[in-house]
């Protein structure tokens, strides 16, 4: 397993550096003038030309660059024009919020998706498919702001069982985790009726039965160990997307997670934190796909062949 850990980190390396040269370079040639939006709509020519040459954005690309990267190397992602902060110190001031969700998030889609699934396979043509498809159906047409503007009505504002936003208690995690969650639930239902009802298909699970296994105890032991590998790989590629891509969640909820703070670095041309944010979202994407195929291995022994 250690030869093939060194072997995926070796592998991230090239990924995360030409990740960040192809960000530096976006940000690099963008229109907008950083050293304008630091200074202020009101600032001279003379003190944003400063500001510029302070900040070395007067250097060439690759120089820039270099200078950037060394830091990066060193744990520094930089100096935030627009908070006067370090990068880092707001990235890790919104890493619990953002982990939070993302672990709820995840867990919504897998208590909700995983059941309806397998109840969906075994009564497969039946009132039970039907449902959990028309549910599933009704999770992915629904877009996660009109769910969360829903929910937030039906559930904080009609019947105030839950906050109107923010975070810092367990319920205020509520609503946006279902909001996230439950499209996903949809999906992984799918998914996961078709890996049950090809297994089911199979001829040990017809040996099992004729062994006299009950129904919840071939599902048990012989259907769920083989159907989860590609909801294991679903769940890796979910997480990053939790990361970064739950902004509309964020800003309906007003949840200080990580995705709302590199919108607000982009609409603010906030250079250092746009590629603080986009470098440590790509950091996670590696390390949760390595932890995915570790897991992989770990629950299906066949896997362990590619390691």
């Amino acid at each position: 397993m250690w030869t093939f850990l060194t072997r995926r980190i070796l592998q991230a390396i090239p990924v995360l550096f030409g990740i960040s040269i192809i960000t530096f370079m976006l940000v690099y040639y963008l229109p907008a003038d950083p050293a304008r939006m630091y200074a202020g709509p009101s600032a001279t020519v003379e003190t944003v030309t400063r500001i510029r040459h302070e900040l070395g954005l007067d250097q060439p690309f690759w120089i820039q660059y270099e200078r950037y990267i060394g830091r990066v190397l060193h744990g520094d992602l930089g100096f935030s024009y627009r908070k006067q902060v370090a990068v880092m110190t707001l990235i890790l001031g919104r890493i619990p919020y953002t982990f939070a969700l993302t672990l709820a998030g995840v867990f919504v889609e897998l208590a909700l998706g995983l059941p309806i699934g397998i109840a969906s396979a075994v009564g497969r043509g039946h009132w039970t498919d039907q449902l959990g498809m028309f549910i599933a159906l009704l999770g992915v047409s629904a877009p996660p702001f009109w769910l969360g503007l829903l929910l937030l009505y039906w559930l904080g504002y009609l019947i105030p069982i839950f906050p109107l936003g923010g975070a810092g208690t367990l319920a205020h995690l509520v609503l946006p985790a279902v909001t996230a969650g439950l499209g996903g639930a949809a999906w992984y239902a799918r998914m996961m009726r078709s890996s049950t009802l090809e297994i089911l298909s199979t001829d040990y699970i017809r040996t099992a039965r004729a062994k006299g296994r009950t129904q919840f105890m071939v599902i048990l032991k012989h259907v769920m160990p083989n159907a989860l590998n590609p909801i294991i790989t679903m769940a890796g590629m979910d997480i990053p997307w939790f990361i970064g891509g739950v902004v509309l969640v964020e800003r309906v909820f007003d949840w200080p997670g990580l995705g709302r703070l590199a919108v607000e670095a982009i609409e603010t041309v906030d250079v250092p934190l746009i590629l603080g944010t986009v470098i440590f979202t790509a950091l996670v994407v590696v390390i949760s796909g390595i932890l995915i195929d570790v897991v992989q291995g770990l629950v299906d022994p066949r896997m362990r062949q590619h390691w």
